[in-house]
């Protein structure tokens, strides 16, 4: 009898542990992802390394009794169920709450008081995994004393300032971007572990996980000048290393409401989906570490494999995400979910089945925080031209219309890059102007007090346009410089190996125009060129208007030409100094146009450069490029940049007549040009050439025509609907209009495209 009493007892116990685990589901170290990688394991030999690199960790922070690698020593009690690490899991958390504060002093001080911080919610991440995983070893009266002890340590503190009310005193307005759902949603994860013990919280949390999608959707404001959060094809405009952590932190507390909510639908966020493309798009594959676009307060080795990462886990199998993850080295940031922490052995997908390439545009225009990028291809190594013109604000610098080229897997022409914010040089230099490929008046840019105040007028990017070997986009960056511009475009076509930069420029009052570079290799002028060379990427800078360069260092042998200076400025290391240069304008004028061609050479040794002889006319300006038996002219209407209030801008040129700010006519050498097959239209609603109509619409459009193969094709943008007509000597095959088939509708000698809406 009494042993038949003993087994029910032992019966009723085992229940006892049983239903506590049940009550008790995982946050994210769930039993699923522990065995599926138990298996992996067998058949991957990588991550049987990262494991002992892993475990070896968790040995040393046994030891040590080290809280900041709670993570560690959970992972491999859950993968051991070595009771030695869960016991010491228990006792730092025992010794943790013991703490009066884990506030920090400096946001104590500010009125109101700031209870939480970036500090704090690690503490509440490492907190809520040692918890979750240590949890069936600890006694009922432990579990309720770290419990309590970690609420009012760090959930009621996190949630109270960012959340709760009555004591919230954050809104997205003010501290709406990663400090929010860093410090709302990790408090949020923590407060997930403990709703056993603490009932109390189980409201917190589903009002934090109801208000989640609100930060998502934050559109801004127009009172303080701030930006909505996200883009409405997917980017963030705070750059990518905020960007990442920001959404990193809001899909941690997703995947951990998920796993502690089965069954439960947890609500669509749009935003999601449109993820992959925008870290993809923003992302420079080259031989070697991946890079990204280091525009604002980021770094060109930032990655964001940890939002793939946690994406892919709920359920978005983009197979892009693969091709992302598998570019991404090992250990090359600091915040990465490597293979070997323990978010990254359980969360890196198999990546056997990863593209070679992604089936991913070769342009991106972010419209809504004003980035755009435009690429050769997807290979590595190729060439990325990545635009900037939007909000300037906290993370994002004073760098209207500044631009990166990355060029055979170097960022040949550079931001200036940022440093720790607490250094002078950071307020001083890098978030200014002067750190990045803009123009200057006078020696100034953007005025100062943009860096916490915000642009009342911001930047814009427009008009997008991908051909292949024929690429174009508009920035406007007036807003930001208005205290002195009135005008500041940049436009960017970019045909075949040359990238030209088109500045209009017009200003208040008189003065001098500066057009700074920031290079990332030798440089060496040569004449009226500049030569830019690291490893096997090499360009050439050739500015052509409204000067060339003195073609000597006797810059007073050439009064009227531009002429340029080196300025120190600090490393992004801040362990020394580095050249950036500056081209000047010596006379004062209010109004200019600038245009820059940068060749992008296939070597560094290339001699056979293409040839471009200026010239102009009445009323323009413009090019003729010679380059392996092409020609192309290029024409600047001098008409059509608003120096005429209702933009009566027509011009004749070399035999065409039109209205369009600027066009470009490309054919074979020998052939007549109105024979092109390729034609480019910036800004125009005609072009003629006698009476012959070779291009018209209504309203001035952008656009990039080609014929090939009996098929025309059209990249347009400039209205919301587009009609237009266009010359072609035969009735075409086929009409491709922004990469759509389209009905041939063909009447004398004009093909006519109607209702064309831009998606």
């Amino acid at each position: 009898m009494k042993q038949i009493v003993l087994c029910l007892i032992g019966i009723l116990l085992a229940s006892f542990v049983s239903a506590q685990k049940i009550n008790h589901p995982s946050l994210l170290y769930t039993p699923q992802r522990i065995q599926q990688v138990k298996q992996r394991m067998q058949n991957e030999p990588k991550l049987r390394e990262a494991w002992e690199d892993i475990q070896k960790t968790a040995d040393e922070a046994l030891q040590k009794k080290d809280f900041n690698r709670l993570d560690y020593l959970s992972l491999a009690y859950l993968m051991t169920d070595n009771k030695e690490y869960a016991n010491i899991i228990k006792e730092i958390l025992l010794k943790a709450v013991e703490a009066e504060s884990w506030g920090d002093m400096e946001m104590m001080a500010r009125i109101p008081v700031w209870r939480s911080q970036l500090g704090m919610a690690h503490k509440s991440f490492l907190s809520a995994i040692g918890y979750d995983a240590a949890y069936n070893i600890m006694s009922s009266s432990e579990r309720k004393k770290i419990a309590e002890g970690l609420k009012r340590l760090a959930v009621e503190p996190a949630l109270g300032d960012w959340l709760l009310e009555p004591t919230r005193i954050h809104s997205l307005n003010s501290m709406g971007h990663n400090w929010w759902t860093s410090c709302g949603c990790q408090g949020g994860i923590l407060a997930l572990s403990l709703q056993n013990e603490l009932p109390e919280v189980k409201d917190w949390v589903e009002q934090l996980h109801e208000s989640l999608p609100e930060w998502f959707d934050f559109a801004g404001d127009a009172l303080q000048q701030k930006a909505k959060s996200f883009d409405e094809a997917g980017g963030m405009y705070e750059s990518l290393n905020y960007a990442n952590f920001g959404i990193q932190e809001a899909l941690l507390f997703r995947i951990a409401w998920i796993n502690t909510h089965p069954g439960q639908n947890p609500g669509n966020i749009p935003q999601l989906a449109k993820l992959p493309n925008y870290f993809s798009q923003v992302c420079y594959p080259r031989t070697g570490m991946l890079y990204s676009l280091n525009f604002g307060d980021s770094h060109k080795n930032v990655s964001a494999e940890s939002s793939m990462m946690l994406l892919y886990a709920l359920g978005l199998k983009d197979p892009t995400i693969l091709w992302y993850i598998t570019q991404v080295e090992q250990g090359q940031h600091r915040d990465g979910f490597f293979l070997n922490r323990p978010m990254g052995f359980l969360y890196t997908p198999d990546l056997s089945k990863a593209p070679i390439t992604p089936d991913l545009k070769t342009s991106q225009l972010f419209s809504d925080f004003g980035w755009a990028t435009m690429r050769t291809s997807w290979e590595k190594d190729a060439t990325m031209l990545a635009v900037k013109s939007g909000h300037t604000w906290n993370h994002s610098h004073a760098d209207a219309n500044s631009f990166i080229v990355f060029h055979k897997g170097v960022d040949i022409i550079k931001d200036g890059g940022n440093c720790w914010y607490p250094n002078p040089a950071y307020r001083n230099y890098f978030f200014q102007s002067q750190a990045h490929n803009v123009v200057l008046f006078n020696g100034e840019g953007q005025p100062r007090e943009q860096q916490y105040s915000g642009s009342t007028l911001r930047g814009n990017l427009y008009h997008l346009l991908d051909a292949g070997n024929v690429k174009y986009v508009l920035a406007n960056g007036t807003g930001p410089v208005s205290n002195n511009f009135s005008r500041n475009f940049r436009h960017f076509l970019w045909m075949d190996n040359v990238i030209y930069m088109i500045d209009d420029l017009k200003t208040h009052k008189v003065g001098q125009f500066e057009w700074l570079w920031h290079t990332n290799g030798t440089y060496k002028k040569s004449g009226i060129d500049v030569n830019v060379t690291n490893g096997n990427s090499s360009v050439v800078i050739r500015p052509l208007y409204p000067r060339m360069l003195a073609k000597s260092d006797f810059v007073h042998d050439y009064p009227e030409d531009l002429y340029w200076e080196e300025v120190e400025a600090p490393t992004e290391d801040l362990k020394g100094t580095e050249t950036y240069y500056s081209f000047h304008l010596p006379a004062k004028v209010d109004r200019v146009k600038g245009l820059t061609a940068i060749i992008l050479k296939e070597t560094p040794d290339q001699k056979d450069l293409p040839y471009m002889e200026r010239r102009e006319g009445k009323d323009w300006i413009g090019l003729r490029i010679r380059y392996k038996g092409k020609i192309t002219d290029l024409y600047i209407n001098q008409l059509a940049d608003g120096r005429l209030m209702h933009s009566n801008s027509w011009i004749e040129a070399d035999g065409w007549f039109t209205d369009a700010y600027m066009f470009a006519v490309t054919y074979e050498a020998g052939m007549e040009p109105a024979d092109s097959k390729e034609r480019f239209i910036c800004y125009g609603s005609a072009l003629r050439r006698g009476d012959v109509s070779f291009f018209s619409s209504l309203a001035k459009l952008f656009v990039i025509q080609k014929e090939e193969n009996g098929r025309m094709k059209l990249w347009m943008d400039g209205q919301p609907k587009m009609n237009a007509g266009f010359r072609s000597e035969k009735r075409p095959k086929a009409v491709v209009v922004n990469g759509k088939v389209t009905p041939v509708v063909y009447e004398k000698g004009t093909v006519k495209v109607s209702g064309v809406v831009i998606e």
